[in-house]
């Protein structure tokens, strides 16, 4: 039973990446859908919202399929929370098809394993093992409005396999969860112009992602909400040389969780707890967040609910680029703080990127997080 909860508690931190300390009560299911999954973005502080063009435009951005028409498919694989050596990984592979006429269709699989797991009962007796994982899939597809506008939408399946169903915890029986996610998304490209005899675009992306009903782990009919996660942000590419061989990219994403919980009583006067509906959620994530920080509540104004990321990227002859980046939450709102680092090479029709997380805080989780991405293009 001890196993099954800290496992419970483990996949609620996997992406506040917190010491036991200042562990807090997350508000949504299936964190691992906020798993920034390309080592690109990832290198460049977590951002990638005005970007998006590559197949990881899926997560980032559907809206980015509408201005590519390549064939890609890109695998990224990390040995993930590294620091507590718990055996996890996370894998994402993601491929993009263009159809002349209709557009570019984009599909996805990610998996999080979260490694075999031994039960017990109170007394501490070993009653077998069982695995844990959880895993989304789903397509995407983006509209071009016009030259320079265009909007996106995707549909994913989620599925969270936390216990085998043989498993009750407070006399509750521990199912997997499984539900449905949408996004929406839209992203303007500027036309090139000129700056400092220098040609120089900018790009502004939204992506309102995993719209949907929440997941359901027990016979009590309490949910828990998904990640719904609103992010937006820009970015601004110039050439360094007049030759256009030296560019450079600054870009900025800002997130929020857009999801919060009510309260109610059942008959037997328990407190229970249910996820707003997306719609309504969407309306009341504005104001003031209550959270249990593990020591006492706090409460958070709508700016210590915002994440940023800030990126930096060079590129030398769509050939290699260097990437840097840095990425802040309030101490009270998941307490990730750390610089990234990442680097990529272009070959023909292959690619490599690579990302590194330099935590601020000592003996962090995500402390010397690799990502390790790879790309064909057809």
């Amino acid at each position: 039973m001890k196993k099954v909860i800290t496992l419970l508690t483990l996949s609620f931190l996997l992406l506040i990446g917190l010491s036991p300390a200042k562990a807090q009560v997350g508000i949504t299911a299936v964190p691992f859908l906020k798993i920034e999954p390309d080592s690109r973005g990832a290198g460049m502080g977590n951002t990638g919202v005005a970007l998006a063009d590559n197949a990881s435009a899926i997560f980032w951005n559907p809206a980015g399929l509408a201005f590519q028409n390549q064939n890609q498919v890109s695998l990224t694989h990390a040995n993930w929370l590294p620091a507590f050596n718990a055996d996890l990984f996370y894998d994402y592979l993601v491929g993009t098809y263009y159809v002349d006429g209709i557009g570019t269709i984009g599909g996805h699989i990610t998996f999080l394993n979260l490694g075999e797991q031994v039960r017990t009962d109170e007394t501490g007796l070993d009653l077998g093992r069982f695995n844990s994982y959880e895993i989304s899939a789903g397509l995407s597809y983006g509209f071009r409005i016009n030259e320079n506008f265009s909007i996106g939408t995707g549909i994913r399946f989620i599925y969270s396999s936390l216990a085998d169903g043989n498993l009750a915890v407070s006399g509750q029986q521990i199912n997997p969860g499984s539900s449905v996610g949408i996004d929406l998304a839209g992203l303007y490209k500027s036309n090139p112009f000129t700056v400092a005899n220098r040609n120089a675009t900018v790009n502004a992306g939204i992506n309102l992602s995993n719209i949907g009903p929440g997941l359901q782990y027990t016979d009590n009919a309490q949910r828990d909400p998904l990640p719904t996660v609103l992010r937006a942000g820009w970015a601004y590419t110039m050439d360094i040389d007049a030759a256009g061989t030296n560019t450079i990219t600054f870009s900025n994403d800002i997130s929020k969780i857009m999801a919060r919980t009510k309260s109610s009583q059942n008959e037997d006067g328990e407190t229970t707890f249910e996820p707003m509906g997306s719609v309504e959620a969407l309306f009341n994530s504005w104001g003031t967040l209550e959270r249990n920080n593990g020591n006492e509540m706090v409460e958070l104004n709508l700016f210590e609910q915002l994440m940023f990321g800030f990126g930096l990227e060079y590129w030398y002859n769509d050939l290699f680029a260097l990437r840097t980046g840095y990425y802040y939450e309030n101490p009270e709102n998941g307490n990730r703080e750390f610089i990234t680092l990442g680097a990529g090479l272009r070959y023909n029709i292959f690619g490599v990127d690579f990302s590194y997380i330099h935590t601020l805080e000592e003996d962090h989780p995500l402390a010397n997080t690799i990502r390790l991405s790879l790309l064909v293009n057809f």
